[in-house]
C-alpha cells in the first residue's frame, strides 16, 4: 500500500470514528426503560439508593461467599484492597488506606459493591445483599454495630471516620454532581 493510500484510509478512518453513529443509522435511541437499569449510582447524601435493608449478621455470610476470596477474612489478608482497619494511619509515613480510614461517605460503598462487586460477576448481588454486605463492611470498622443494619434511611446518615478529611475544591457542588433529576 502506497503512503498515500495509507493516509487516505487513516484520514477515513478517523472520519467514520469522528461521524455520530446516526449517520450510519446504527443503533437506536436507548428506551427509557434501558436507561433506569443503568441509573444506578449513589450520591453521597443518598439519592439513587434503592429500598432494601441488610444486617451485619447476613452480610457474614454474604462476604465469606463473595468476598472473602480476594480481600481475606475480615477483610484483610486478601490479594486485592484491605477493607478494614488503618484507622488513625492516614498523618503517618505508614498509611492504611481502607474504607474505615479512608472512604468519607458510607453511601460510595454501597454504591461500589452494588456496581462493581463482586468479582468476576459484577452487579450480581441484590439490593438487599448489597446493604448487607456493606453492614458487614463498616462493622469491621466499628462503624456499624455487630447487631447492625443498613437501609435507604440510615445509610446516608453514617458519618465515616474520614469524613473531614477531604477538603472540596470551591467549585465542588455534590448536589449539582449527584443531583437526580
Amino acid at each position: 500500500m502506497s503512503s498515500h493510500s495509507k493516509r487516505l484510509a487513516g484520514v477515513l478512518a478517523i472520519a467514520l470514528l469522528a461521524s455520530p453513529a446516526s449517520a450510519f443509522d446504527f443503533g437506536r435511541p436507548a428506551t427509557p426503560a434501558e436507561i433506569k437499569l443503568w441509573d444506578i449510582d449513589v450520591g453521597p447524601d443518598g439519592k439513587g439508593l434503592p429500598d432494601g435493608s441488610g444486617t451485619v449478621a447476613q452480610g457474614k455470610q454474604i462476604f465469606a461467599d463473595n468476598c472473602a476470596a480476594c480481600h481475606g477474612e475480615n477483610g484483610q489478608g486478601g490479594i486485592k484492597d484491605r477493607l478494614a482497619g488503618g484507622q488513625g494511619t492516614l498523618a503517618s509515613n505508614m498509611p492504611v488506606k481502607t474504607v474505615g480510614s479512608f472512604w468519607p461517605y458510607a453511601t460510595t460503598l454501597f454504591d461500589y459493591i452494588h456496581r462493581a462487586m463482586p468479582y468476576p460477576t459484577p452487579g450480581s448481588l441484590s439490593t438487599d445483599e448489597t446493604y448487607a454486605v456493606t453492614a458487614y463492611i463498616l462493622s469491621l470498622n466499628g462503624i456499624v454495630a455487630a447487631d447492625g443494619k443498613v437501609d435507604r434511611e440510615s445509610l446516608p446518615n453514617i458519618k465515616m471516620p474520614n469524613r473531614d478529611g477531604f477538603i472540596p475544591e470551591p467549585e465542588f457542588d455534590p448536589a449539582r454532581l449527584f443531583h437526580k433529576k
